[in-house]
């Protein structure tokens, strides 16, 4: 008997240690060898395969919906693991005196100064415990809770001193500059562990640009009016929803989706909006077609049929799922975060798809606000709202 691991995931598991950050990207494999790492720590044998000697229990921090299809309890059973608590981010306060165990917290969620982190601090104090992500920190301020629980600092305000230069001018806490890069630099590559992951897939990303109303859309940046609700817009982040609204509402866009649909059958639909799933549920699709969806209102399993759409809202699902029963991924409109975008298309992207080719189509405009997120995604920047409607 033996546990398949991939080389790449057997070199990461020979690097790393209690506090570290296992980075990987979607579709990588990072929970197996996660697990590889605990069984091992445990005395289990992998190669060939042996039982582990030592039973430290084993806690998995992870999203509500990895919890609810039980995802992680399929990925413990070749290693014939004794009882393993799942449970999600919500609930991790309920193990925030837990000691002597194993912690795995999934789909890094310990970022500012909240009871997550507050939770997550105490529990590391006294067990021992690793990090899996994708995308680990966007900034240092990012890695304070980890470096913290590493002992690397005493708490915020020690970091804080040490390497934050706030501006002078702006109205609330915003870092200037870091101080002493080079140490914050070694911190992190002393506990980040890369996986020298190589896909197999090949991912072919298409812009599709549809139609609006090139009128009322310079109508409603000169006049700042909410041709939907029929009143004044009073902020930026109002401004940018109506011109959204109005540029992913054309119907073109929608005869763009079924010119789609018609070459894949089997397709995933990422949208951002209530508005744009009440659009997306009228389009006709064709006779026997399944339609489910997955948002904030309803947790629908994906079809399981020859004929399928599976709608999906960013926030709700860009992480913590997956499917191999498509090669498709439609964007109808982009999400200012390039973050949930990389994670929402390694939906499909897996380790086990059975497709080699996979097909991103990203529908747009050439409306300003349109090209304006498209560019700040193409930087791997959040789109700012402020900004780009010169709002003061």
């Amino acid at each position: 008997m033996s546990i398949e691991l991939r080389g790449y995931q057997l070199d990461a598991v020979s690097r790393m240690k209690n506090g570290c950050i296992l980075c990987g990207g979607v579709g990588s494999g990072k929970s197996r060898t996660a697990l590889a790492y605990y069984f091992q720590q445990q005395g289990g044998g992998l190669e060939p395969y042996s039982p582990m000697k030592k039973t430290k229990d084993l806690y998995i921090i992870t999203t509500a919906r990895k919890r609810d299809t039980f995802e992680w309890e399929r990925e413990t059973l070749p290693f014939v693991l004794p009882a393993v608590t799942v449970d999600s981010w919500n609930n991790i306060k309920k193990y925030k005196d837990v000691t002597d165990s194993f912690f795995i917290f999934d789909e890094q969620r310990v970022v500012g100064s909240g009871t997550w982190v507050k939770s997550f601090l105490k529990i590391a104090k006294r067990n021992e415990w690793i990090l899996l992500s994708a995308t680990p920190g966007d900034s240092w301020t990012d890695y304070i809770p980890v470096f913290i629980a590493n002992g690397f600092y005493k708490n915020r305000t020690e970091f804080t001193r040490e390497h934050i230069v706030y501006s002078r001018f702006s109205k609330y806490p915003k870092v200037d500059r870091y101080l002493n890069t080079k140490r914050l630099i070694r911190l992190r590559d002393s506990i980040l562990v890369d996986m020298d992951f190589q896909r197999e897939t090949i991912a072919h990303h298409e812009d599709i640009y549809c139609r609006y109303d090139t009128s009322m859309y310079k109508s409603v940046i000169r006049n700042r009016w909410d041709i939907f609700k029929k009143e004044p817009i009073q902020q930026a982040s109002g401004l940018c929803y109506v011109l959204r609204r109005l540029v992913n509402s054309d119907e073109s866009r929608q005869t763009a989706l079924l010119e789609l649909y018609e070459k894949h059958p089997r397709m995933i639909i990422f949208y951002n909006f209530d508005y744009e799933l009440e659009i997306l549920k009228g389009v006709d699709y064709g006779n026997d077609v399944d339609i489910a969806e997955w948002n904030g209102h309803a947790h629908q399993p994906i079809p399981d049929s020859d004929r399928w759409v599976y709608l999906v809202q960013y926030n709700a699902g860009a992480e913590g799922w997956n499917c191999i029963r498509t090669d498709t991924i439609v964007f109808y409109s982009q999400n200012y975060s390039y973050k949930i975008m990389q994670q929402s298309a390694g939906r499909i992207d897996r380790l086990n798809t059975p497709y080699t080719d996979l097909y991103y189509y990203h529908l747009k405009s050439r409306s300003g606000i349109d090209l304006a997120i498209s560019k700040a995604l193409r930087d791997k920047k959040k789109f700012n709202e402020r900004k780009f409607a010169k709002w003061d």
